[in-house]
């Protein structure tokens, strides 16, 4: 491991932070490890209960992508915290009562929000539009996906985007600098940090090198995840992962938004660590990958 590497974290609007050992790629990009992973993670506490281990308000899924509701949830749970909210269209909450029947699906204190997986803004409702601006005005810690990407410009608290190389396109198509699919996915880092700093949020760019960065110069990868990862609704459960993480850091991230892209980077080295463990060499489904979070967790916090 190497010495102390200083890079900025999160939004414009926070501090920076320093992250220690790993090693530092071309213009300053830190790989993620477990050395530092493992101080992000939440370990609860004799005195605490569901509301103080944190609450994540989840609004996903859709009548055409109800699944992703499921394993974002599911993912969620797995990672660890106190509860979770979800609100969202009836089948996906039937399906996701049907798996997790803990699952609490009426509206309350939430603490941190994960919006748009398996939703598509071109389909999407006023109402559901309305539901995701609500949420983006609370202010709160948000993870921000798919069919709520082209919202971002509505989010006030701390933001995590979390798009691939297709959804930063489609992002960017109206900008002054619009790049392809292609162009994204050649060359992801530069092309994370221009969102960072056009759009004001963490970016979590997905492929098979992710790319986290912030508009205070953080520069992430985590290169670990199995070319097994490519599967449907992998994204849906990374998304899951990364806002158990957020809600279980909620009062640190209202001082400090620079803890969102150290939080990110767990996430993803998380997703890609239960990705190994559920592969074994072979191939997976999302839910495999969201059923081998726990051990990921705890390999994680116990070496």
């Amino acid at each position: 491991m190497g010495a102390l590497a200083q890079v900025g974290g999160g939004s414009a609007r926070g501090s920076k932070t320093t992250y220690r050992g790993g090693m530092v790629k071309r213009r300053g990009w830190l790989e993620w490890e477990a050395e530092q992973a493992r101080d992000w993670i939440s370990r609860p506490q004799a005195g605490d209960d569901k509301y103080s281990r944190g609450v994540l308000g989840v609004r996903t899924g859709s009548k055409e992508y109800p699944g992703a509701a499921v394993l974002g949830v599911d993912a969620a749970v797995r990672t660890g915290l106190g509860m979770v909210r979800y609100l969202g269209p009836r089948r996906a909450a039937d399906l996701v009562l049907q798996r997790r029947p803990e699952i609490v699906t009426v509206s309350g204190r939430v603490q941190a929000w994960l919006l748009g997986s398996g939703m598509n803004a071109s389909t999407r409702t006023d109402t559901v539009t309305a539901a995701l601006a609500a949420a983006f005005a609370e202010g709160l810690p948000t993870v921000v996906d798919a069919g709520a990407l082209d919202l971002v410009s509505r989010a006030i608290g701390p933001t995590v985007i979390t798009p691939h190389a297709g959804e930063l396109a489609a992002m960017l198509a109206n900008e002054t600098k619009p790049g392809s699919a292609s162009q994204i996915a050649e060359n992801p880092g530069e092309w994370a940090i221009r969102a960072a700093h056009l759009f004001d949020v963490t970016v979590l760019l997905k492929g098979a090198v992710t790319h986290i960065a912030s508009p205070s110069g953080a520069r992430l990868t985590v290169s670990i995840g199995p070319a097994w990862l490519a599967t449907a609704g992998s994204g849906d459960v990374l998304g899951g992962i990364l806002g158990a993480l957020l809600a279980t850091h909620s009062d640190q991230l209202e001082t400090d938004s620079a803890s969102l892209a150290p939080l990110a980077a767990t996430a993803a080295l998380l997703h890609a660590e239960a990705a190994i463990l559920a592969s074994a060499g072979g191939p997976i489904a999302a839910l495999d990958i969201a059923d081998a979070v726990p051990r990921a967790v705890a390999a994680l916090l116990d070496p």
